[in-house]
């Protein structure tokens, strides 16, 4: 049973031992409307190809596992209404079922694990909500890091998360948070959480050797790297923190729980940052999937070594 279809360009990649990079679809059908969504999905897969690795958007489309989308399918899905957020606990039941979903990081991990990818850009993570101790509401995308091997970059977990507990999870589960380029651990719209970064790595080429590194041990699950926002794009931290406490209290006066409180609060802190947290959101994600290509071409070449 073929569980995925790749696309034509990454199925050609793959053959030929051109670099992939895979890449999520939530941002497309729940991140921002039509057409700025499918406006950043091409520039996304621009920045891919321009660091030499072929982009791999993944989506399910009429219960099909879709590798890498044609530019019609994404403008397909880029206007679709009602379609699945799937993570790991719905994915099967989407595909089963006929339906159309857009793959969440944990999602999009199991879909570049089957098509043999190592490596994937997207925003940021989910994490261990502000709470949780009470609502017991923690990601699956760090569960899926424990397991699934495939070296993530994103510029940290989102900062309306309590990020010391998405930490003390990630460090639970053995998976390595390696912040590239410096000391401290990102928070996704701001350089910095406040807090030092487990491990720190400079340059593409440790970050691909570590991934070999742990495959050759042995080692379950995957690697996140930390990528900082550019600094002309970031909201620091002491501009943001009042904006998510608004925005934290405004879901609860809202009875918001569950799947909805992220795309809640993104949207309400899009309304009281002006719409700067969507231009600084753009400019991460076009960030860390340069350095995914060239993480993805350095794991090319340790492949040819071998």
């Amino acid at each position: 049973m073929t569980l995925h279809t790749p696309s034509p360009a990454v199925a050609a990649a793959l053959a030929s031992g051109t670099p992939v990079v895979a890449l999520e679809s939530t941002i497309i059908t729940h991140g921002m409307p039509y057409p700025q969504n499918l406006e950043v999905a091409r520039q996304v897969e621009a920045d891919v190809r321009s660091g030499g690795a072929e982009p791999a958007t993944m989506a399910v489309i009429d219960g099909r596992l879709h590798c890498g989308l044609t530019d019609t399918q994404l403008e397909a899905l880029a206007q679709a209404k009602g379609v699945a957020k799937l993570s790991r606990a719905d994915m099967a039941a989407c595909m089963a079922t006929g339906g159309t979903g857009a793959t969440t990081v944990a999602a999009t991990m199991i879909a570049a694990r089957i098509a043999g990818i190592g490596v994937f850009a997207t925003g940021g993570i989910g994490g261990v909500h502000k709470g949780a101790e009470g609502t017991f509401d923690i990601s699956a995308d760090l569960m899926e890091l424990a397991q699934t091997p495939v070296t993530v970059v994103a510029a940290g977990a989102k900062a309306i998360l309590d990020i010391p507990k998405t930490l003390e999870v990630l460090e639970t589960q053995g998976v390595p948070v390696i912040a590239y380029g410096q000391d401290d651990m990102p928070a996704f719209w701001s350089r910095s959480a406040g807090l030092p970064a487990p491990l720190r790595m400079d340059r593409a080429s440790d970050i691909a050797a570590a991934q070999k590194m742990r495959t050759a041990l042995g080692l379950p699950g995957g690697q996140l790297v930390v990528n900082p926002i550019p600094a002309e794009a970031e909201i620091d931290r002491a501009t943001l923190a009042p904006i998510i406490t608004q925005a934290t209290q405004d879901a609860d006066a809202h009875g918001i729980s569950g799947k909805g409180v992220t795309p809640y609060l993104l949207q309400r802190i899009f309304e009281l940052t002006d719409g700067r947290s969507l231009t600084a959101n753009i400019a991460l994600v076009r960030n860390n999937a340069r350095l995914a290509a060239e993480i993805a071409t350095e794991l090319g070449k340790l492949a040819q070594q071998a």
